[in-house]
Formats: C-alpha cells, structure tokens, sequence
C-alpha cells in the first residue's frame, strides 16, 4: 500500500506574500501572548486593589525598646528573639489569598538617632503586639516596651524643601542572597579579658548616632518578613552549581524533556523494525567536583551556604535616611560613616551589604539631574514612612544570625554610648517575709568607745569640723551638676 502526503496546502502557504503569510500566522497563534498578557494584567490589578483594600484594616504602631542598663547580652540574645518572631509566619489558602487579598504582613526594625538621642524601636501589626513583647521579654526581663507616636511624621516627605534637606538609600546583598555575610560570630577573638573579647560591631553606629547635632536625623529601618521553610532549596542549588553538579530542571524544561524523550522511543521502536541497534553506554562523568578538590574559596562558599540555609530565615530590606536643616547637614560625616559601619560586615569571598547607587540612592549624573534628585528623594522617605517592602528594590533573604547582626542592644562592657535611652533597672519592694523591728532606732549614730580618749588628745572642736567637712563632700555628691545636659 502506497501511502501519498499531499503538502500542496503547505506550498501554496509559503507562496502567499509576506504580509498575508504575517497576518495569517497572527490570527491562528499571535492572539495567544495577547491573551496571556492580559490575563496577567488583570489578575495583577485585582491583587493590588484586593490587597490595598485588605491593607487598610490592619493598624501598626510603634513600640520604643529601652534595655536595662548593664545590658551584658550579645547579639545572640537577639538572634533568639528573630526566631521567636518567625511565628507570625502565616499559610494562606487561594481564598484568603485572591478573593480576600491577604499576604504576609512584616515588621520593621528601626534604629534612629534625633540630634545625638538614640533610641530602638519595632513597627509592628497592632494584632502582633503581644508577640512581639513576648519575644524581648523573653531574652530581656527587665527592658521597658513604650507604644510612641511615630517619630517621621514631623518631617516633610516632599522636596525639594526650604527647611530640610535629605541622603537617603537601599542597602542591597551584593551577592547571590544565599551567600551570607560576616556575622557576629566573627567579631570575637580569644586574647584580652573575657569582657573585650566580643567586639560589638554597633560600636561605630553608636559613636555616630551619638555626635549628631540639633537639627540632625540618622534613621536606620530594617524590614523582615517571615518566610517558610522552602528557601534552602535556593542555596542548594547554587551549592551544586558551584560543586559543578546539574542544575535541576525548571517546569518548561521538564516538559522539553518529556516531548524530547518520547519522541526519541518512537524513533528507536521504528528503527528496530529494520534491525538490531547497538546501544550505547552512557559514560558516567566523573569530574564532578568533591570537597577535597574544591579550591579555598570555593569550599568557604559552600560551608557559608549550608551554614546559613541551616537556621531559620526572612525576606529582608533595608534603608537609610539622613535628614538635616540645611544650615547643619554634614552629608560627608553621617553617610560616609553609615557606609563604613556596613562595611563591616563584608567578606569578599561570601557576600556584602552595598548602597543601591543606581536606583535608590538620591544622587543622579548627567541630565536632569535637580528634577530626578528630588523625585529619589521623594520616593525614598515616602517609602520609609510607609515601611513600604514593595518600594524600591526587591527583598533579599537573611537567616536570624545576620539580621541580629545588623539589629540588637549593644554590650555596655563594650559600646559606651550615653545617649541611649535605657530602662532603669527591675523595680521591685521589700520581700513579705522581712521581718519589721518594732523598737525604734535613733536616726544619730552612736561614736565608738574609742573615739573618747582621741577627744581629750586634739579637742571636741577638731571632731566637730571633720563631720562640718563630711557633710559638705555628701551634698555635693548626692546632687547632679548645674550644666548637665537634660534630654
């Protein structure tokens, strides 16, 4: 049986001039992207208004954190405290999701500076509130949690102003998020006394937020939001791109692959109807790279990445913004110096926190340069204002080590900055259990026995002057100075 393809249908296709062959292709297969296009628009605008909807019946409010003075805690205190907050995590279903508009709601960590007056603080969901004193008085019993107004509405959020002037930025991972970057951890060393073998990082933030002038404003905001348990995945696949191994196939890729497959069983069926067909063996690579023949860099990567992908994690932003009347700004001093404290937690061969100088940053080149400096400048306060995770760049990944880097109380024995606000300490009476005396004490204290004879040797008067000087000594200690500084 003979068997005819008739392809003149082809043929006369492909004969057609340009513009029908275009116009044709279009109405079988060019309305398809189209369609897909706005399918995506509209379920994107039906998220945003959904969501902005949802948005606007959750209150925030600022509580201010005042640790008790003698903080001898380090920054693993608060790496416990990141972990107690990963319980805000929430999993949503596609009704609460797509018809309701809910999402992940998120904190901001906030360490400000207003005129040298430096002070922690936490924005947080008002229905979060008692996680979020749960989570401090658990590594700090004795801190003081103060809901106060928030502390940006005072400035303008519009520029250029008369008044006001501004320099603010994103921080971005330089790096692949999966890198980590240089931790606490790192900045202890065994030599000296055990109270200066910890290093607090926080010390050069602190010494700045503390030489600022009246007029100054130094705001450092970090923003987290809780995340599942799925993001390791991301770092074992860049281990394995370093370790030289497959990458794991995406969806599209996976259905190439199937069609692919199939098509060369087919193949192979039809070709063993004329024979048999030698099959070859898949010679097995064996160059992939183990631990022992990775270089050193790249054998520090790959333990950087299963350290960090082993602890808990967060979606992650953060910004600066230094504002100041324009008769004080000092923009060389505070910024340069935020980028120095940033500094320190980089190491080349992992990952580095860097100002985003190409979209965020309020400093432009070339054309226009006064009209697109103050369109940065507004959209980086009014996004700090509004604690905005959507505004600006995308939001990175941090475990709780590194975001309790950047964030925590610094160690008294370590960072003396006077300017901080600081609990008093535990205020608590007398044990029930104190027995009270009922005979009464006279307030005057008895003289030894001994002092007698020494009062017949140089006079009643000389004793009489030594407690006139005493006295003296104790109401001078016992009252503040008349030029201290009141805050």
């Amino acid at each position: 049986m003979d068997i005819v393809i008739d392809l003149s249908s082809v043929y006369n296709f492909f004969n057609l001039s340009p513009d029908l062959i275009f116009w044709r292709l279009f109405l079988l297969f060019g309305w398809i992207p189209i369609a897909l296009t706005f399918l995506w628009g509209v379920k994107e605008s039906w998220l945003f208004y959904i969501r902005t909807k949802w948005s606007g019946t959750n209150k925030f409010i600022l509580l201010a954190i005042d640790i008790p003075r003698g903080n001898e805690q380090t920054a693993k205190a608060v790496e416990n405290l990141f972990t107690y907050f990963g319980g805000a995590h929430k999993t949503l279903n596609l009704i609460e999701t797509y018809w309701e508009g809910q999402f992940q709601l998120s904190f901001s960590f906030e360490i400000i500076s207003i005129e040298g007056y430096t002070q922690f603080l936490i924005w947080t969901p008002a229905s979060l509130r008692d996680l979020v004193e749960s989570a401090v008085y658990s590594q700090y019993p004795d801190a003081e949690i103060t809901e106060v107004d928030d502390y940006t509405e005072s400035l303008p959020d519009k520029f250029p102003d008369e008044e006001y002037d501004l320099w603010g930025c994103e921080f971005i991972q330089a790096k692949n998020p999966m890198y980590p970057i240089k931790t606490y951890e790192e900045f202890e060393h065994n030599l000296g006394d055990p109270e200066t073998q910890y290093k607090d990082p926080m010390a050069s933030l602190m010494d700045l937020y503390s030489s600022l002038r009246r007029g100054e404003q130094l705001w450092f905001q970090m923003l987290v939001k809780p995340m599942g348990f799925d993001w390791p995945e991301k770092g074992e696949i860049e281990v394995g791109r370093i370790l030289g191994e497959k990458a794991p196939p995406t969806f599209a890729n996976k259905i190439i692959d199937g069609i692919v497959d199939w098509m060369g069983k087919v193949s192979e069926a039809i070709y063993k109807l004329w024979g048999d067909i030698e099959e070859k063996k898949k010679d097995e690579k064996d160059d992939i790279l183990k631990m022992m023949n990775l270089r050193p860099k790249q054998k520090k990567q790959v333990e950087g990445i299963s350290e960090k992908i082993s602890k808990l994690g967060f979606e992650w932003k953060s910004r600066m913004v230094y504002v100041a009347k324009k008769e004080v700004m000092n923009k060389p001093k505070v910024v340069n110096g935020f980028v120095g404290y940033m500094k320190q937690f980089m190491d080349l061969d992992l990952n580095n926190l860097k100002p985003d100088m190409d979209k965020t940053a309020t400093s432009v080149d070339y054309f226009f340069e006064d009209y697109r400096l103050n369109i940065r400048k507004n959209k980086i306060m009014r996004a700090y204002k509004g604690r905005s995770t959507t505004k600006g760049r995308k939001m990175g990944i941090m475990n709780i080590e590194e975001l309790a880097t950047l964030w925590h109380f610094p160690a008294e024995s370590v960072v003396k900055a006077p300017l901080i606000q600081k609990a008093p300490g535990r205020k608590a009476g007398p044990p029930i259990q104190l027995p009270i005396g009922e005979e009464i004490v006279s307030e005057e204290s008895p003289e030894p026995m001994f002092l007698e004879e020494e009062k017949k040797t140089h006079g009643e008067d000389f004793f009489a002057k030594g407690r006139e000087i005493e006295t003296k000594k104790d109401s001078v200690s016992s009252s503040p100075p008349p030029d201290l500084p009141v805050i």
